[in-house]
């Protein structure tokens, strides 16, 4: 999905690229699985039964990287909302985030309050 989203405008930035690298080094991923990964668009695969907190994981993680390189493209606001929607939420959930999440790193308290903040875009199933 990180990926899908640095491509839409067309050229993943060195500040998307370490971005991604960053995230999937976390999650137990090397770099050298991860670089060929930049060639394809991928579906979105959201893996079934996730924690609250794991989706919020996964959009603050789009929010963020839609940011990084400092321009919004309409596509990428778009793909974010069609993800959040996927993982359960409403997708103005991405507008709140978009005014609030930093593209640089944040405290864990200003993370925790946007986690509080987005559970009341989390549609209940």
């Amino acid at each position: 999905m990180l990926i899908n989203l640095a491509s839409i405008d067309g050229e993943v930035s060195d500040n998307e690229k370490k971005y991604i690298l960053t995230i999937g080094k976390a999650n137990g991923v090397e770099e050298h699985d991860v670089h060929p990964l930049f060639k394809n668009f991928h579906d979105i695969n959201l893996p079934v039964n996730l924690s609250d907190d794991k989706k919020f994981d996964y959009i603050f993680s789009l929010v963020q990287l839609m940011k990084i390189d400092e321009r919004l493209y309409k596509e990428e606001i778009r793909y974010c909302s069609r993800v959040a929607a996927r993982l359960g939420y409403d997708q103005d959930v991405v507008f709140d985030l978009m005014t609030q999440v930093k593209s640089v790193a944040m405290e864990k308290d200003e993370i925790n309050a946007l986690r509080d903040l987005t559970m009341k875009f989390l549609k209940t199933s």
